[in-house]
C-alpha cells in the first residue's frame, strides 16, 4: 500500500448507495478501487470506513489510510453524476484538509463509474445517452445491444460501422435507436447529396439547322433552342452522318440525339432507322412514342421477338421507314434472314447492357453483325451510303475506351437536371414495407414548385415481392414487371402518368429507362433476383428520380437489411453492397466470354456472314477465343466448314444455350430417356 501511495495521480469518487465508489490511478491505469464511508463529526464529514474491493470481497483498512492517499494524490475528482448531497459532502471532508485546491466535479460516463473506471468526458466526446452522457465506448456497447434486439441477432460490418459513425456526430444514442425503429430522421438518414450541375454549351437553335421540313417543322413546333447535350452531338457531326456514343444522365435529353438524326435521314431517303432497346416494355413504350410524335411522317414497325421459340414479331413490317425492336427481336431476324432493306440509323439504346453477363454477348453480335450486313448492302448498291449508329447511355464507367472500340465519336456531357438527395437506413423485410408506406404518402401528399405530385418507383427483387408491396400501400399503387400482360402494363403507365398512382413497384423492368417521371426511388432490395446490382445498375436505377420538368429535386432511399444475403451463393451481405454501392466508381463497359457465349455468338456469325464470320469476331469488343469456339461447333455438327448445319440452323435461331444443346446432343446420342435430358437440363440451370 505505502508503495502504491508514493505513486497516486488520480482519486476518483463516485457516489453507491450511501457510500462512495474510490478508484485510485496511476497513468490513467486503475491502481485499486474502494469503498470509503463517511460520517458526521463535530469537525464537519470525515472517513469512517475504508475497505480495499477485490472482486466481490473487500478488506478492510484505517480511514487515515484513505486521508493519506488525498494527500499524496495530484488531483481529486468528483464525479458530476453523484447527487448533491453527496458532492457537497465529499467537498466538505476535502476542504477539512485543505485538499481543496485539488479537488474537482466532472463529468464522467455512468457506466464506467458504475464500473469503478474513472472516465471523464467532455461536450466534444460525450454521447447522451437519456438525459445522461457517456463516453464512446459504453455507447458503442449499448448501441451494441439495441442493434441485438431491434435485428433478434447480432449486426455487424458495414452497418454497424455506419451506425456507429452517425452515433458518434450527432452525440445522441437514442436518436440512432430511434432510426433501429423506423423513425425517418432526415440528418440521420441522409448519406449524401448528387448537386445538380449545368456544363456551359451554347445552344443549338433549331430554325438554324438544315433539316428535312418535316421533322425541321416538328421541332421548331417544341422548341426554340436544342439542349446541351443534343447541341453538343450537332456540333460534332451528328447531322454530318458521324457515328456517336452519346452519355449523359437520364432525362438530359440524349434519346433526341438518335431521334431527330434518324427522323430525317428517313425522310432524306437515306434509309430506315432501328431503334433498339434490351426490353420489351422499354420496347412497346418507344414503339408508341414513335407513332405519336412520328407517325404522321413516317410508318413505325415493332420488333420484340417475345419467344425465342416462334417467330412472333408481333406487327412487324420489315419495309417500315422506322423499326422499333429489341436487340434480340433484331438479331433474329438476321439469324433468319429476313431482309429489312437500306438501313440508314442505328440507334442502340441502354448500350451498357454490352457488360451484362447474360445479354451483353448478344448486343456485341448483334452490332457486329448488323454492321456487317450494312457493309454488305453498301457494297451491292452504289446508291445506299450505309448506317450511321448512334449509342446512347447515362451509366459508363470507361467512355473513352467504349467510344473507341465502337468506332464512335464520344460526346459526353456531365449534367444533373435536378439534385438527387441520397438516404440510407436499416431495416428488416417486414419493417421496410412499412418505411416504403411513410415514404411513399409523404412524397405524394407533397407537391413541387410545378405543380406535380411526389411519386415514388419502388425496386425489388421479385415479382411476388413487387405484388405483396403494392398490395400492402395505403395510397394506390401498382406493381410492374415483365409477366404482366402489355394491356395490363400499359394502364399502370398512363394512371402513373396522369398521377391516380402514388408509386409503382417493380423489378428490372424500370431501370433500364421507361418513362416514368417519378420524384423519388426507393430501393426494398439491392439484388435482381439472386445476383446483387453493380454500380452501373444502381446509378442507372437511381436515376430515375427526379425530373426537370416536375420536380424540384429527386430523392433516393437505400433500405438495408443487416447481415442479409437473398441466397446462399451471395457472398456480400446487404450492409456492405449498399457502401460499396454507394461509393463504388461506375464499372467499365465491356464483354466478357465464356465458352458458352464464344460458341453461340461464333454459330450467329457464322449463318449470318459465312466464311467472313472471323472477321465478324474479330471486330467484336469482347475477345473471343475463335478457334476453340468453331472446334466446338464443328465437333457437335453445328457447321459443316463456314456453314450452319440444319441442326446449327435450329440453335442459333432459337438462342438455344450451346452448353445445353451439347448436353441434349450427348444425351440423344447415349439413347438417354427424354426425362432423364429434362432433368438433366434442370441440373445445369441450378449450377449456373
Amino acid at each position: 500500500m505505502s508503495k502504491q501511495v508514493q505513486e497516486v495521480e488520480t482519486i476518483f469518487c463516485h457516489e453507491i448507495g450511501n457510500d462512495y465508489l474510490v478508484v485510485v490511478e496511476r497513468d490513467g491505469q486503475r491502481l485499486f478501487r474502494a469503498k470509503l464511508g463517511l460520517s458526521e463529526t463535530s469537525a464537519g464529514p470525515r472517513p469512517a470506513k475504508f475497505r480495499l474491493k477485490d472482486g466481490s470481497s473487500e478488506e478492510p483498512r484505517q480511514p487515515d489510510e484513505f486521508v493519506e492517499l488525498a494527500r499524496r494524490a495530484q488531483r481529486i475528482r468528483i464525479s458530476e453524476q453523484t447527487s448533491r448531497a453527496g458532492r457537497q459532502e465529499l467537498t466538505e471532508m476535502f476542504g477539512g484538509y485543505q485538499l481543496d485546491d485539488k479537488t474537482k466535479t466532472v463529468r464522467t460516463c455512468r457506466y464506467c463509474a458504475s464500473a469503478g473506471r474513472y472516465s471523464p468526458i467532455t461536450t466534444e466526446t460525450a454521447i447522451k445517452d437519456d438525459n445522461d452522457w457517456i463516453c464512446k465506448d459504453c455507447a458503442r456497447q449499448q448501441l451494441e445491444r439495441q442493434l441485438s434486439y431491434a435485428g433478434g441477432g447480432e449486426v455487424t460490418g458495414a452497418a454497424k460501422d455506419r451506425l456507429e459513425d452517425l452515433m458518434m456526430e450527432v452525440q445522441d444514442l437514442e436518436r440512432i435507436v430511434n432510426l433501429l425503429k423506423g423513425q425517418l430522421d432526415p440528418d440521420l438518414t441522409k448519406f449524401d447529396t448528387i448537386s445538380a450541375t449545368t456544363d456551359e454549351v451554347d445552344p443549338v437553335r433549331v430554325d438554324s439547322m438544315n433539316l428535312h421540313p418535316g421533322v425541321q417543322n416538328l421541332l421548331e413546333d417544341r422548341f426554340e433552342t436544342l439542349l446541351p447535350v443534343q447541341s453538343l452531338a450537332v456540333d460534332h457531326g451528328l447531322l454530318d452522318g458521324d457515328d456517336q456514343m452519346v452519355v449523359s444522365a437520364t432525362a438530359t435529353g440524349k434519346t433526341l440525339v438518335g431521334e431527330m438524326t434518324g427522323i430525317d435521314r428517313v425522310l432524306e431517303g437515306k434509309g430506315k432507322m432501328l431503334f433498339l432497346v434490351p426490353l420489351v416494355a422499354l420496347a412497346n413504350q418507344k414503339y408508341e412514342d414513335f407513332q405519336d410524335e412520328y407517325g404522321h411522317l413516317v410508318d413505325v414497325s415493332i420488333r420484340v421477338g417475345a419467344s425465342r421459340i416462334s417467330d412472333n414479331g408481333n406487327q412487324f413490317d420489315p419495309n417500315a421507314d422506322v423499326i422499333v425492336g429489341t436487340y434480340e427481336g433484331i438479331d433474329h431476324a438476321l439469324r433468319t434472314g429476313k431482309e429489312m432493306g437500306d438501313i440508314g440509323t442505328v440507334v442502340i439504346d441502354e448500350v451498357h447492357t454490352l457488360k451484362e453477363e447474360e445479354r451483353g454477348h448478344r448486343l456485341d453480335g448483334l452490332i457486329s453483325r448488323l454492321k456487317y450486313t450494312c457493309e454488305q448492302r453498301a457494297k451491292r448498291r452504289e446508291e445506299y451510303e450505309g448506317a450511321q449508329w448512334v449509342y446512347l447511355s447515362a451509366t459508363v464507367g470507361n467512355p473513352e475506351q467504349l467510344a473507341t472500340a465502337l468506332e464512335a465519336k464520344l460526346i459526353e456531357f456531365e449534367e444533373r437536371p435536378v439534385p438527387i438527395e441520397r438516404h440510407v437506413t436499416f431495416a428488416d423485410g417486414q419493417e421496410k414495407v412499412r418505411i416504403e408506406n411513410k415514404l411513399v404518402k409523404r412524397a405524394f401528399d407533397t407537391e413541387s414548385s410545378k405543380g406535380y405530385r411526389g411519386q415514388t418507383i419502388i425496386f425489388t427483387n421479385s415479382r411476388r415481392r413487387c405484388h405483396e408491396i403494392s398490395r400492402k400501400l395505403d395510397y394506390s399503387a401498382a406493381p410492374y414487371h415483365a409477366g404482366l400482360d402489355y394491356r395490363k402494363r400499359k394502364q399502370v403507365e398512363r394512371q402513373f402518368g396522369e398521377q391516380e398512382l402514388s408509386a409503382v413497384v417493380t423489378t428490372a423492368a424500370l431501370a433500364a429507362g421507361v418513362d416514368f417521371p417519378a420524384s423519388q426511388v426507393i430501393f426494398d432490395s439491392l439484388a435482381m433476383g439472386i445476383e446483387w446490382l453493380s454500380v452501373q445498375e444502381f446509378h442507372q436505377m437511381l436515376g430515375r428520380a427526379g425530373r426537370p420538368d416536375y420536380h424540384d429535386k429527386g430523392t433516393v432511399y437505400v433500405l438495408v437489411e443487416p447481415d442479409c444475403a437473398y441466397h446462399n451463393s451471395m457472398e456480400m451481405s446487404e450492409d456492405e453492397v449498399a457502401f460499396k454501392l454507394l461509393k463504388g466508381d461506375m464499372e467499365s463497359v465491356m464483354t466478357h466470354y465464356d465458352e458458352g457465349a464464344a460458341v453461340e455468338e461464333t454459330l450467329a456469325n457464322i449463318t449470318v456472314g459465312g466464311k467472313a464470320a472471323k472477321a465478324l469476331n474479330d471486330r467484336m469488343i469482347g475477345d473471343i477465343p475463335t478457334k476453340h469456339a468453331i472446334g466446338k461447333l464443328l465437333q457437335y455438327d453445328f457447321i459443316d466448314g463456314f456453314e450452319p448445319t440444319p441442326l446449327g440452323r435450329v440453335i442459333t435461331r432459337h438462342f438455344l444455350d450451346p452448353g445445353d444443346a451439347f448436353a441434349l446432343l450427348d444425351g440423344i446420342r447415349k439413347d438417354a430417356h427424354p426425362y432423364e435430358l429434362v432433368a438433366d437440363l434442370e441440373l445445369r440451370d441450378d449450377d449456373l
